[in-house]
């Protein structure tokens, strides 16, 4: 046995678990056991975590990690582990690291070459988009939109111009002006949007309408609690002849060759790049 092969059999393990977003019991038969088997759980808030603990009667001591001492709590876990001792990692609500604290730790875990377990669970932005009644297929999560600046124009315009569903959060407090700065974009006001909010517990809510109806909720009902906003990508509207010359001439013009302009040209409007060659003219191929 080499010495590395036997290192990592005395070592722990890390136990990423996933804990409920709302209603407490829906934590997973594994998750629940997990808890009650590992040495340590570190968590962001240990009052918020004791009451999901105290629920299923587990006794397990806890250590905090979040924004503002992760980098010292990921040093203290693979500490653990080089003891042997097994922790778990879990967030206030749903699955550690998505938009809560535990990406350095685990970075720091696999860099060394540790185990990292993971105990899958509630997801607010997954949940909300399964009940959503939009296309599920390929969608873009964006975590909490930036609060202003070029930044955050820069994502709503990504929003705008998306061709698959768009899943971000927001709070209560922003999401009208959230609304209404996406319903100012050319072309939004028609969108699909769905907002889901107090996933799991007793007033569970989902506004779906286009961009403009859920701005009307919203301007007359204040909302609780913190919501995942969904925006359906727009009709695809197929790129008439002229579009495709136009958008070629412009490529051209630009000082790209033939084949670097078709490819362009199909990626910008998507279409086939056999479909753009037919309004190549000779001269340009010889470019």
């Amino acid at each position: 046995m080499d010495t590395q092969t036997k290192h990592k059999q005395q070592s722990g393990k890390l136990f990423i678990v996933a804990t409920p977003i709302g209603n407490l019991q829906d934590m997973t038969f594994r998750a629940v056991q997990t808890l009650k088997d590992v040495d340590v759980i570190a968590c962001e808030d240990t009052r918020t975590s004791r009451k999901l603990l105290d629920f299923y009667t587990i006794d397990t001591k806890l250590m905090p990690c979040h924004d503002h001492n992760e980098n010292k709590a990921a040093k203290q876990i693979l500490g653990l582990l080089e003891d042997g001792q097994n922790v778990a990692l879990i967030s206030d609500a749903g699955t550690p690291l998505i938009n809560d604290p535990g990406y350095h730790v685990v970075h720091l875990l696999r860099e060394k070459g540790f185990d990292v377990v993971t105990i899958p669970g509630a997801s607010s932005p997954v949940a909300a988009l399964a009940a959503s009644g939009l296309p599920t297929d390929i969608f873009t999560y964006l975590g909490f939109l930036p609060r202003k600046g070029k930044t955050r124009l820069a994502f709503l315009k990504r929003i705008q111009q998306a061709k698959d569903t768009q899943v971000f959060l927001e709070s209560p407090k922003r999401i009208l002006k959230t609304l209404q700065a996406l319903q100012s974009l050319d072309g939004m006001g028609d969108r699909p949007c769905v907002v889901g909010r107090e996933l799991t517990k007793m007033y569970e809510e989902f506004i779906h309408g286009t961009i403009d109806e859920v701005v009307a909720h919203f301007e007359e009902h204040s909302g609780r609690g913190e919501m995942v906003v969904m925006i359906g990508a727009g009709e695809q509207v197929e790129a008439s002849d002229a579009m495709v010359q136009q958008a070629l001439d412009a490529a051209l013009a630009r000082g790209l060759s033939a084949s670097a302009s078709a490819k362009q040209v199909a990626l910008d409007l998507d279409i086939s790049r056999s479909r753009v060659y037919a309004f190549i003219h000779p001269k340009a191929e010889e470019k």
